[in-house]
């Protein structure tokens, strides 16, 4: 199948070598780029650990001037991809969560005693679930650093742009609440909705599926939100076809 990948980079370029490995051709379209805070203020003063939701955080805390002390701290990661990149960057107290922050709060309250120190939560500008909420409800106190932010285009790129209006497309591959809404609002900025409609909308999670949805296209969402469940849920669909 032809397939939008729309996931910021690095992300999108790997992906691309995942679906172009299982015999798909991915069309490259980063809707949104990732902009790194390195003055972001990250206190760490009486923490007892950090926690990452997403691999771009744990980038953006790389290139921070105070990287070389957070990394002796232990980490609390969702999921094995965000869980990976932690090893890679040289953490090595790392706690595997589920896929969701939801359930990693679940996960954190579980395990572990409130009242020992703070927890850091790495994130971006914008948040698919308030774990900082979550988890003082239930006595914690939970530091949100925002480490960067994730800027919408303004544009399709041209070549998804000519291959949508051409009908050229069978998919699009959506990991994120704020880029299923980006292709939402691009598709009807470029009079493009018909044509969106006529593509399979791959979403990684409920909450993305939501974010497509008002398009009206055709949505599927993966068994679990994980990059390996996506593609696939994609290959399922391909063999279907």
């Amino acid at each position: 199948m032809r397939l939008l990948v729309t996931r910021p980079e690095p992300d999108a370029g790997r992906e691309a070598e995942q679906l172009a490995a299982r015999g798909h051709e991915p069309v490259l379209a980063p809707l949104l780029t990732i902009v790194f805070d390195p003055a972001a203020p990250l206190e760490l003063e009486g923490a007892r650990a950090l926690i990452a939701t997403s691999r771009n955080a744990l980038r953006a805390l790389a290139a921070h001037p105070a990287f070389g002390e957070a990394h002796k701290l232990p980490l609390l990661a969702v999921g094995d991809a965000t869980a990976g990149e932690a090893r890679s960057l040289g953490f090595e107290d790392v706690t595997i969560g589920p896929g969701t922050g939801a359930k990693l709060a679940k996960l954190i309250a579980r395990d572990h005693e409130p009242g020992r120190g703070s927890l850091v939560h790495l994130a971006g500008d914008a948040i698919a679930f308030d774990l900082k909420s979550a988890l003082e409800a239930r006595g914690f106190t939970v530091k949100r650093v925002v480490l960067y932010r994730a800027v919408p285009s303004d544009a399709l790129p041209d070549q998804a742009l000519g291959m949508l209006k051409a009908g050229a497309l069978d998919g699009v591959i959506l990991m994120s609440p704020r880029t299923a809404k980006t292709f939402a609002e691009l598709a009807a900025k470029h009079g493009l909705v018909t044509q969106a409609q006529g593509l399979v909308c791959y979403c990684l999670s409920e909450a993305v599926a939501k974010a497509v949805r008002p398009l009206g296209g055709k949505v599927r969402v993966a068994a679990h939100p994980s990059e390996e469940d996506i593609l696939a849920l994609v290959d399922s669909e391909a063999a279907s076809l």
